[in-house]
């Protein structure tokens, strides 16, 4: 359980008693996972069934994002539990905290929000600043100067649902010049109709592979009379904040640029 330590804010403004050793910590958020392990080999004691990175990490799953095993999570005895408020539901996060515990809770909607959020988070685990996460406020700094282009962007599929407004995601896509078609949609996941979609004339259509899995085969099926190119990417570089964000730039707009060609 939390001991005794100082009171500091997490990204929704609530006081969180943060110990002043912190030994053990459970991430509830795969892109948390990767940004504590990476920073601290060791310190994580407990992930979600969806932590996928790093790939050796070796620690006791509890659960997924969406309905993590409270019991398992308060019987690791974490001296911090790190949370987002969009994956995981407050309910858990309300009893985690009422067993004691102390919730550091992140809830970034830009890469500038991530960068400050990802340091005050790994400062609540008594860490300093990591290396990786001054690599990635280094490559984010430049702007972009280039072309633009209107992009629907779903995320999911039956029903379908797409990035609206205000997300993570679709900052990253308008700082390589990308602007989300449903970017002033009234929802953040809008669901939507593909008719509706291609009154929209997007000039491309990007598919993650998270959290939906989508496949280059439904890329075909479903948009390929669109006349507009399809672009495959990683969720884990379109949709994390950690140290994917090192890579993301590179190799999102590498991605972009091979299907503007075609």
């Amino acid at each position: 359980m939390a001991r005794a330590g100082d009171s500091r804010i997490d990204d929704l403004g609530n006081p969180v008693e943060v110990p002043r050793e912190v030994r053990r910590v459970v991430s509830l958020v795969p892109s948390l996972t990767e940004s504590v392990a990476l920073s601290a080999p060791g310190l994580l004691i407990g992930s979600t069934d969806w932590c996928t990175h790093p790939p050796d990490l070796d620690v006791a799953r509890v659960g997924g994002t969406k309905n993590p095993d409270v019991a398992a999570v308060i019987a690791l005895r974490p001296d911090l539990v790190v949370a987002n408020e969009e994956e995981n539901r407050n309910q858990d996060l309300a009893a985690l905290r009422q067993a004691g515990l102390a919730v550091w809770v992140t809830a970034p909607t830009t890469i500038p929000e991530a960068l400050g959020s990802l340091d005050r988070m790994l400062s609540a685990c008594r860490l300093s600043t990591p290396l990786w996460l001054r690599d990635a406020e280094e490559t984010w700094t430049a702007p972009y100067d280039g072309p633009r282009r209107r992009a629907f962007v779903p995320i999911w599929r039956r029903p379908w649902m797409c990035l609206g407004r205000d997300t993570f995601a679709g900052d990253v896509l308008d700082r390589l010049g990308i602007e989300n078609v449903f970017g002033d949609d009234v929802e953040r996941y809008p669901t939507v109709r593909l008719d509706a979609v291609r009154q929209r004339r997007p000039d491309v259509v990007v598919l993650p592979d998270e959290p939906y899995a989508f496949t280059r085969e439904e890329g075909r099926q479903v948009f390929d009379d669109w006349g507009v190119p399809v672009v495959h990417v990683s969720g884990r570089h379109l949709t994390w904040y950690g140290p994917s964000l090192v890579e993301a730039r590179d190799l999102l707009t590498a991605a972009l640029d091979i299907a503007a060609q075609r």
